[in-house]
């Protein structure tokens, strides 16, 4: 089969496509014939080894795992002998580790599902990542309430569109924050209101959020506080790493320390791979109230370019590979 795979960290430049044994299906495992995956900053940050933590589980000199990609859509191409959720021929997504290939394997109780039917292959592949992050961010951290006053800071952008609809879904009043060009695109996706940051500082708008989901990451601590209720909650997702060593954790370290003492809750995320998330994002989109927005798609051969663009930070929604 055909895979993306790298030997050493670096540039997009590290990366080939290459003629690879296909994987190997154990008893409780599914074969999945891979018909769409998506970037996500993960796949940058294991391809440069940057953060320099990130080498602690990928590999110090060098990548213990050579392939690239975790979201994925597609269709079982065959079942290990005590398989029993699936069978061939099932479309499926979800999420797995080197998922820019033209096979993967599988635990069948492993995050992946059957594929919603009102989704084609290249939606179903951008959800599980981003999805994962905007809910988790939303409901586990920000404790979400119908009603609350949620602000989403980067919501053009492949966990911000998510988040829109998803705090739209638990009935929040959603603003979102993103450039001009995005305005209308994130109405559309059920903003309640939006902010052009290129026109209007949020900082100085004067209003109250009970809830902030922050990607961005462009504004200090104390202009976010002086957005948030005094029990309001701020939920940091990634933005601008700054440094390879410590710098990338004073953030969340700050947030967490912070948080003991003031009233408010400061928080960052980490998305964790959940088959009861996945149950419960297909359960939204099923109903029609999320629809992942995509950008861009790339053929396999070309994920260097997919991964490059997505580098630039200006993708609006997700960026897919086509297989």
């Amino acid at each position: 089969m055909k895979a993306i795979r790298y030997y050493r960290y670096g540039s997009p430049d590290v990366l080939n496509i290459q003629d690879v044994d296909l994987p190997v299906v154990g008893d409780e495992d599914i074969l999945i014939r891979v018909k769409a995956a998506s970037v996500n900053p993960l796949d940058f940050h294991f391809m440069r080894g940057t953060p320099y933590a990130v080498r602690v589980s990928a590999g110090l000199s060098r990548p213990k795992a050579n392939g690239l990609g975790t979201d994925m859509a597609g269709c079982v191409e065959a079942v290990g002998e005590k398989v029993t959720k699936f069978q061939s021929g099932d479309e499926v997504f979800g999420a797995r580790g080197g998922t820019f290939a033209e096979y993967v394997s599988i635990h069948q109780d492993r995050a992946v599902l059957r594929k919603p039917a009102n989704l084609t292959f290249e939606q179903a592949a951008s959800v599980p990542i981003a999805a994962f992050t905007a809910l988790q961010a939303l409901r586990d951290k920000g404790r979400i309430q119908p009603g609350h006053k949620v602000l989403v800071n980067g919501a053009a952008g492949g966990v911000g569109t998510f988040a829109v609809q998803i705090a739209r879904a638990y009935g929040a009043e959603v603003t979102g924050v993103c450039s001009t060009r995005n305005v209308e695109m994130v109405h559309s996706i059920g903003a309640h209101h939006v902010v052009d940051y290129t026109r209007d500082d949020i900082a100085r708008i004067g209003l109250r959020y009970d809830l902030i989901v922050d990607m961005a990451g462009n504004h200090t601590m104390f202009e976010i506080r002086r957005l948030l209720t005094p029990k309001g909650v701020l939920v940091a997702v990634g933005g601008p790493v700054k440094g390879q060593w410590i710098a990338p954790f004073t953030g969340p370290i700050k947030l967490l320390a912070l948080s003991l003492v003031v009233s408010q809750t400061l928080a960052p995320v980490l998305a964790k791979q959940s088959i009861d998330d996945l149950i419960v994002l297909r359960e939204f989109i099923e109903a029609g109230k999320v629809t992942p927005v995509i950008d861009r798609t790339y053929p396999l051969s070309e994920v260097p370019d997919a991964i490059h663009y997505l580098e630039q930070g200006h993708a609006r929604g997700k960026v897919v590979i086509t297989v």
